[in-house]
C-alpha cells in the first residue's frame, strides 16, 4: 500500500509539473542580425523589401513621366524650334554619358551577383567601380551645364538665343535643366547610397544569406540609367534628325 500511494503521488507531482511549465515560445534560431522580428523568416523579410522597392520606383515612374508628357506636348507645339535649338546640344559628351551608365549598370549588376554568391572580395569593387563610373558622368554633365552657363543658354534674365526661336528655345532648355538636374539628383543620391553599401561590404555585412541593401540599391540604379536612357534620344537626337531631314 504505500508503495503504491507513492507510485500515485509521483505521478500526480510529475502531471502538476508538467501543467505548470508552459512551453517556451519558438524562438528564430540562428537568426541573421538584419533579421527583423516580424517577419516569419529572411524570405519574407526580402520580398517586403523587394515590393516596397518597387511600389517607390513607380512613383519615380510618375514623376518622369509627367515631365516626359510636359515635354512632348511642347515639343509636339513647337516642333521647329525645338529641332533648332537641338544645335546646341553636344551630341559626343551625351553619348560618352550614355556609354558610362551602361557601364555602371553592368558594375551594379556584378555586385549585386558578387553578394548573392558570396563573393565578398569583388563586391567591394564592383560598387566602388559603379561609383567611379557614376562620378564621371556628373563631371561630364557639370562641363556641359558650365558651357551652357557661358553660351547664356540657362533659361532666366541673362538667357540669349540668336534666332527665331528665342522664346520657344528658353521653354526647351528649361526643360533640358529641369530633367537633367532631377536625373543628377538621383545619381548624386545612388552615389551616396553606393559609399554606404561599400562601408558595409568592408564589414562582410552581406552574403547569399542577406544581400537585400545590395540588390535594392541595385534596382534604384538600374532606373536612373534607364530614365537616361531615355533622356538623350531625346534631347540630343531628335532634334538632330530633324535637322538633317532639312
Amino acid at each position: 500500500m504505500p508503495l503504491k500511494r507513492s507510485l500515485k503521488l509521483s505521478e500526480a507531482d510529475a502531471s502538476s509539473s508538467t501543467h505548470a511549465i508552459p512551453d517556451a515560445p519558438v524562438e528564430h534560431t540562428h537568426a541573421h542580425p538584419a533579421f527583423q522580428h516580424h517577419f516569419d523568416d529572411m524570405e519574407q523579410q526580402f520580398e517586403a523589401s523587394h515590393l516596397g522597392m518597387w511600389v517607390f520606383l513607380v512613383t519615380e515612374v510618375m514623376f518622369f513621366g509627367g515631365l516626359f508628357a510636359a515635354y512632348t506636348i511642347y515639343r509636339t507645339l513647337y516642333p521647329d524650334a525645338f529641332a533648332d535649338t537641338s544645335r546646341h546640344m553636344d551630341v559626343i559628351l551625351g553619348g560618352f554619358n550614355t556609354a558610362v551608365l551602361i557601364g555602371s549598370s553592368l558594375t551594379m549588376a556584378l555586385a549585386v551577383h558578387a553578394a548573392q554568391t558570396n563573393a565578398r572580395k569583388l563586391l567591394p569593387w564592383f560598387l566602388i567601380g559603379t561609383i567611379v563610373l557614376g562620378t564621371a558622368f556628373l563631371v561630364v554633365k557639370a562641363f556641359e551645364y558650365t558651357h551652357k552657363w557661358h553660351e547664356h543658354l540657362v533659361p532666366g534674365p541673362y538667357f540669349q538665343y540668336e534666332g527665331p526661336y528665342a522664346a520657344q528655345a528658353q521653354i526647351l532648355f528649361s526643360f533640358y535643366f529641369i530633367m537633367t538636374g532631377m536625373h543628377a539628383i538621383h545619381m548624386i543620391i545612388g552615389i551616396g547610397l553606393l559609399f554606404y553599401l561599400v562601408w558595409q561590404a568592408r564589414r562582410q555585412a552581406y552574403s547569399s544569406e542577406y544581400f537585400t541593401p545590395v540588390e535594392m540599391v541595385g534596382l534604384y540604379w538600374h532606373f536612373v540609367d534607364i530614365v537616361w536612357i531615355f533622356l538623350f534620344p531625346l534631347l540630343y537626337l531628335i532634334g538632330q534628325h530633324s535637322l538633317g531631314g532639312h
